[in-house]
């Protein structure tokens, strides 16, 4: 096998982040045996990215394509794994390395989120969206790029959630911190606050949202606050992942085709799927019976009349990759 794919996570100094994304990386090894696969860290864990590229080369690698497990680009993204794959460049002009992009947004972590919210609110009794405020909470960088792409998915879960309201934190780096975000959620007249963090794996950060979430719960008895599990090992994260090695190798479209709600299946836009490209501004051209037919409506969405809902609107336990990819994985049995 001469083509290999080295996973790059961050590391962390707590070992049940790094467990959870060992565990991940052998999954996705069971999924690709045909690859010749490997794991390395930035810092705080071994093999670091350097030395699990050359174990790669050892066994015979002559194309290499590196995938970040970091969820937004920003220092580590932009500048730490390049510098790390440059070097590597340096020391074996011979084989060919590819660098995939972040994460970032993908409609299967959109689902993914859906897949979390709900495992959280499950057993809790119900509470009307327009009495619920939805609190997504990010890592946090000096990178305003990646802290953007957080109020873009606060927006994408606050459309397809259907809350009352949705609003941002950080863990760390950016404002507003989650200590803050809470004291000024709670003033807003709601029932319940649900606190999602938009992270791959467990860690000190996480747990740290998590002891603020309960805090802020205890110290207000009218307003119930709900956290809400990280990503960690799932089908549809497997999904986002090996999309971004097929555009590190193919190529990816220049327009944003990847959150297109016509071309992909967005969360809570499932009927716009495959509709035609049918423009609806025909004001704007010379026939006059177009005009008079033409219903031109800019009202909210929520106002307009929807389609019929899918099949996972109805259903919320559904999902096509769920039972094959986990018998695959062997985390369920037949």
């Amino acid at each position: 096998m001469s083509d290999a794919l080295l996973i790059a996570a961050h590391g962390s100094r707590d070992e049940s982040g790094i467990s959870e994304f060992r565990a991940f990386a052998e999954a996705w090894n069971r999924l690709r045996p045909d690859r010749l696969q490997a794991a390395g860290f930035l810092e705080f864990a071994r093999p670091t990215i350097g030395e699990a590229i050359e174990t790669l080369v050892e066994r015979g690698a002559k194309m290499i394509t590196v995938v970040p497990a970091m969820l937004m680009a920003a220092g580590h993204v932009k500048n730490d794994v390049p510098s790390e794959i440059a070097e590597c460049r340096a020391r074996h002009p011979g084989v060919t390395f590819h660098m995939a992009r972040a994460l970032d947004i993908h409609p299967a972590l959109l689902e993914l989120c859906h897949v979390r919210y709900r495992e959280a609110l499950a057993d809790r009794p119900p509470v009307p969206a327009d009495r619920t405020l939805l609190l997504l909470v990010g890592r946090g960088t000096s990178d305003p790029d990646a802290n953007a792409n957080i109020a873009r998915v606060s927006r994408f879960l606050w459309e397809s959630y259907g809350v009352a309201w949705a609003s941002v934190a950080f863990s760390g780096l950016a404002a507003p911190s989650v200590d803050g975000a809470l004291t000024v959620c709670r003033r807003l007249g709601v029932a319940r606050i649900v606190v999602q963090p938009y992270f791959l794996f467990d860690g000190i950060l996480l747990k740290r949202i998590y002891e603020t979430a309960a805090r802020h719960d205890a110290a207000d008895p009218d307003v119930e606050i709900v956290p809400v599990a990280h990503f960690r090992l799932h089908p549809l994260l497997l999904r986002a992942f090996e999309d971004r090695v097929h555009e590190a190798l193919h190529g990816a479209p220049h327009m944003n085709c990847d959150l297109c709600k016509y071309r992909v299946r967005l969360i809570g836009r499932e009927a716009d799927l495959g509709a035609p490209q049918e423009g609806h501004h025909h004001h704007v051209r010379a026939p006059s019976d177009l005009e008079d037919d033409h219903d031109h409506d800019h009202r909210p969405r929520r106002s307009r009349r929807r389609s019929a809902p899918t099949e996972f609107a109805t259903d919320p336990s559904f999902h096509p990759w769920d039972e094959r990819l986990l018998r695959r994985l062997q985390l369920v049995k037949e």
